[in-house]
C-alpha cells in the first residue's frame, strides 16, 4: 500500500478498509507517513466522511498506536467522565474525588485549553506545586492507593491522536463527528474502564452549537463506547451561559473546593447539578447504586459528610499539590488583582448570554490559550454575578473581572458587557440536561 493511493480512495469519496486506516495510523505513529500527506488524508475524511465502520476502524487502531492501561489488580469498578469542553465547566474536580469516594477507581486523563474553553490540567496546575505529569506507573499507583488520579495523555497513550489531533486544529477540519469520535473515544478507552459517562455541551459556548449535532455526536460515542465493550451514556447539557460563578483557573478551582467543603452559593448550584448528574450515571453504570436518584443520595452524603474533600486532600498530597487549600480556599487566589465591576447599562431581565465572547475575554487576558503552546497566567478569572433570567437595574453587577492591571481590564471589559443582551421580558428557563442518551 502507498500513502497515495488511500489519499486518492478518499478523496474520490471511497469507502477505506481497516487495512487501509490500520497502515495509515502506523505510518502517522511511526513517522513514515509525512505531515502533508497525513494532512491531506484528514481533509479528504473531512469532505467525504468517513462512514460508522470506518469510524469503529480508526478508533481501534488510534487506541492500540499506544499503551492500554491495565488496572485487572484494581478491585474496585473503573469508571471515567469526558466533557466536550465548555465555559467554566470544571465538573471533573468535584467528580473524580466524588466517585472515588463511593468506592469506584477513576483513571482520569485530562487535557489543556485551546480558544475559549477552558482544560482540566491548567486548572489543576493553579494549585502550587500539583504534578499532571504523571509516568503511568505513577498514574496507576495513585489510581489504587487514592481511588482516583488526574494526569495529561503521556506519549505512550493514543500517540497517533496526538499528532493528528495537531494537523486537524491547524487545518481547520477539527469539526468532523467520526474525527471527534476516534480522538475522545481511543483515549477514553485506554484508560481500561468498566464505564464512561459523556458530557456533550450544546448551546452558544460549545463546539457543538446546534443540539441535534450534539445529539449526533454523543451517539456515536456511546455507540463506540458500548461496541468496545465499555458500558457507556452521554448526557446533553447546556452551554448557553458559563456553567457555576467563575470562569478562569484558580477561580474555578476555588469554586470546587468551596463546593466540596458544601459551602455553595446560588451561582454554584447549576455547576453541582450537572456534577451530580453526570457522577449518579457513573455509580449507576459501575452497579454501585441501583437508580440516579439513589446514587445522588450518596453522592450529596459524601459531600456534606466531609469524605470527598477528605478524598481531594488526600489525591492533592500523593500529587504535589498543596492540601491546605482544602481549608483555606481564598489562598488559591491572587488578593493583589486588579477588580472591575461589569455593569448593566440598563434594565431589564438577562434574556442571552454569548458565552463564546466571555471564554475568549478570559483566554484574552492570558486565562487560557488563543493558540497551542501559548502561556497560562492562572490567576486572571471572571465571576459571573448575573445569569440567565435574572432581572438587573442599571448600574447593577453583571459580572467581576479579576485582571492584571486596568490596561487589561480596559482591553477587553466591553467584550464581557456586550456579551450580556437585557431585555423587557423574561426569557423562558432553559433546562440544564437536555437528554440523556
Amino acid at each position: 500500500m502507498r500513502p497515495q493511493d488511500i489519499i486518492t480512495k478518499k478523496r474520490d469519496g471511497k469507502r477505506l478498509s481497516e487495512e487501509e486506516i490500520s497502515f495509515f495510523i502506523k505510518g502517522v505513529t511511526d513517522g513514515s507517513w509525512a505531515d502533508y500527506q497525513t494532512t491531506a488524508l484528514i481533509m479528504a475524511m473531512f469532505l467525504n466522511e468517513l462512514d460508522s465502520e470506518e469510524q469503529s476502524y480508526i478508533t481501534q487502531a488510534m487506541l492500540n498506536s499506544g499503551d492500554v492501561l491495565d488496572f485487572s489488580d484494581i478491585d474496585k469498578p473503573k469508571a471515567d467522565k469526558h466533557s466536550t469542553g465548555g465555559v467554566g465547566d470544571k465538573t471533573s474536580l468535584i467528580i473524580a474525588p466524588l466517585a472515588a469516594s463511593c468506592g469506584i477507581a477513576v483513571p482520569m486523563i485530562s487535557g489543556r485549553s485551546l480558544g475559549h474553553t477552558g482544560g482540566t490540567l491548567d486548572k489543576l496546575e493553579s494549585i502550587k506545586g500539583f504534578n499532571v505529569n504523571l509516568s503511568t506507573a505513577e498514574f496507576k499507583r495513585i489510581v489504587k492507593e487514592c481511588g482516583y488520579a488526574m494526569a495529561g495523555q503521556t506519549a505512550d497513550i493514543a500517540p497517533a491522536d496526538k499528532k493528528i489531533y495537531a494537523l486537524r486544529d491547524a487545518t481547520a477540519t477539527v469539526s468532523t463527528v467520526p474525527l471527534i469520535v476516534a480522538s475522545i473515544m481511543s483515549k477514553k478507552l485506554a484508560e481500561g474502564l468498566d464505564a464512561l459517562v459523556l458530557d456533550v455541551k450544546t448551546g452558544n459556548g460549545a463546539f457543538m452549537s446546534e443540539f441535534e449535532n450534539a445529539k449526533r455526536l454523543a451517539e456515536a460515542m456511546v455507540e463506540t463506547g458500548n461496541s468496545f465493550g465499555v458500558k457507556t451514556q452521554a448526557l446533553i447539557t447546556d452551554m448557553n451561559q458559563p456553567l457555576g460563578k467563575y470562569v478562569g483557573n484558580a477561580h474555578e478551582v476555588f469554586e470546587c473546593v468551596k463546593v466540596l467543603r458544601n459551602e455553595i452559593d446560588d451561582q454554584m448550584k447549576p455547576m453541582l447539578e450537572v456534577a451530580l448528574e453526570l457522577a449518579s450515571r457513573m455509580l449507576l453504570l459501575s452497579h454501585v447504586s441501583e437508580s440516579t436518584a439513589q446514587a445522588k443520595e450518596l453522592l450529596v452524603e459524601k459531600i456534606e459528610s466531609g469524605e470527598a474533600l477528605e478524598k481531594f486532600r488526600k489525591n492533592l498530597v500523593m500529587q504535589g499539590g498543596t492540601p491546605e487549600i482544602c481549608d483555606e480556599p481564598g489562598s488559591l487566589l491572587d488578593r493583589n488583582l486588579f477588580k472591575l465591576r461589569i455593569e448593566s447599562k440598563r434594565d431589564g431581565f438577562v434574556s442571552k448570554i454569548e458565552t463564546t465572547k466571555i471564554g475568549k475575554a478570559i483566554s484574552y487576558i492570558g486565562g487560557g490559550r488563543l493558540k497551542a503552546g501559548d502561556s497560562i497566567d492562572h490567576s486572571v478569572g471572571y465571576a459571573c454575578e448575573a445569569k440567565l433570567g435574572d432581572e438587573i437595574r442599571r448600574g447593577e453587577a453583571l459580572g467581576m473581572l479579576f485582571c492584571r492591571d486596568k490596561n487589561q481590564a480596559d482591553s477587553i471589559s466591553e467584550k464581557l458587557r456586550s456579551a450580556y443582551r437585557i431585555a423587557d421580558i423574561k426569557p423562558r428557563k432553559k433546562d440544564l440536561i437536555k437528554d440523556v442518551i
